[in-house]
């Protein structure tokens, strides 16, 4: 790969980064130790949450998410198949079932409409997905979740730093818990790790809980204090913690955020204007009362209107050091899913979308000449 080849997203690390890991290294404490408690605290306030619980990933973010809110074998968890697969393979993981609801493929955002069609009397959660970086529509997602007596987890793992009407994403007034994935090409990166949020004190403590085998020291828990030295496990958790060092990565990216955001919707405006033009493509539709973090910028690209098939496309782009991506293939088509989950399902508008969908290079800090080098190879390819 070329020095100027363009990804479709990247991290930004500066020297800030690097003096706060090797700090951090060269302390005594590299996991389990304070940094976690600062970054947990620093998400929480930013955000507006009351509790936050640093974790490896986004991952066992949304697994914990679930198990906290009593997920288990029988119960249905409605999410959109415009996903990672981690989003719904958590359900599996707690014995329940994704039930996939169709999306708005204009926005690509879980249609509350179709939520309502998928509720049954098995359902336990729902789990709209901010894709792209834009919240879903969670006034209407929660108000119909109070109706039916369910609980939201918001998956926010692109959508740190986005806005919903009156509420910072990850503030919880939308969601019972809120997951973010610290990925390096999400809002900010650990390298490694995800984050839950919330206002429940219980949910918070269950959390805490299971993040680290299920065992406790807290002297008010246990059933019996012999010493310092003793702890009890009272309940089948996991190693799902997160280290101070990437801990600390996540404090100086955190300081960050509002500048990475800034940068990331400057290059969704240039690219907006730049594409108004072009027929065959349409950007995303960010809703009204909403603010995207950007952590993807989708084209639709009416391929059938273009004398060239989206491979095609992707191949010719990477030889003009222009890196491109599918978010996502639909989780609905996996073979695992077509063959246990849910044989023969049939998304309409997540498959329209999925055929148009394009991911291009957006990321903190692009300069206007490697935009302007990716809207031209776009041109290129589609109006020669």
């Amino acid at each position: 790969m070329s020095d100027d080849f363009l990804p479709y997203s990247k991290q930004c690390i500066d020297k800030i980064d690097l003096d706060k890991v090797i700090s951090t290294l060269k302390s005594a404490w590299i996991t389990q130790g304070p940094a976690i408690k600062e970054f947990e605290e620093k998400v929480a306030k930013r955000v507006g949450a009351k509790y936050a619980v640093a974790l490896s990933n986004g991952t066992t973010a949304l697994h914990l998410a679930y198990l906290a809110l009593g997920v288990s074998k029988g119960d249905e968890v409605i999410t959109s198949s415009n996903s990672f697969v981690a989003t719904s393979n958590a359900a599996l993981y707690c014995g329940a079932k994704p039930v996939f609801a169709d999306i708005e493929s204009s926005t690509g955002l879980i249609s509350v409409e179709a939520i309502k069609a998928a509720i049954t009397d098995k359902t336990k959660v729902i789990t709209p997905v901010d894709f792209s970086g834009c919240p879903a529509d969670l006034d209407d997602i929660q108000s119909l979740a109070k109706e039916k007596g369910l609980r939201v987890v918001q998956d926010a793992a692109h959508s740190l730093g986005a806005t919903y009407k009156d509420s910072v994403v990850g503030d919880c007034k939308y969601a019972d818990i809120t997951i973010f994935s610290f990925h390096p090409v999400k809002p900010i990166t650990t390298g490694e790790g995800g984050m839950i949020t919330t206002n429940d004190k219980d949910l918070y403590d269950k959390c805490c809980l299971l993040r680290s085998h299920g065992i406790t020291k807290d002297p008010t828990i246990l059933s019996k204090n012999p010493g310092p030295w003793y702890y009890e496990m009272t309940d089948l958790g996991f190693n799902y913690r997160m280290t101070d060092i990437q801990a600390a990565l996540g404090i100086t990216q955190l300081e960050k955020l509002d500048s990475f955001i800034t940068s990331r919707q400057e290059v969704a405006k240039f690219y907006d204007e730049a594409f108004l033009a072009v027929d065959q493509i349409n950007p995303l539709i960010i809703p009204q009362e909403r603010t995207s973090g950007y952590h993807l910028y989708v084209l639709r690209i009416n391929f059938e209107d273009c004398s060239i098939t989206r491979a095609e496309m992707m191949h010719t782009l990477r030889e003009k050091g222009i890196g491109t991506q599918v978010h996502y293939i639909p989780i609905h088509t996996q073979p695992y899913y077509q063959q246990n989950v849910c044989e023969g399902l049939i998304l309409p508008e997540t498959n329209r979308y999925y055929e148009m969908a394009l991911s291009i290079p957006i990321y903190p800090f692009m300069s206007e000449h490697d935009q302007d080098r990716v809207i031209e190879a776009f041109k290129d390819c589609v109006c020669r």
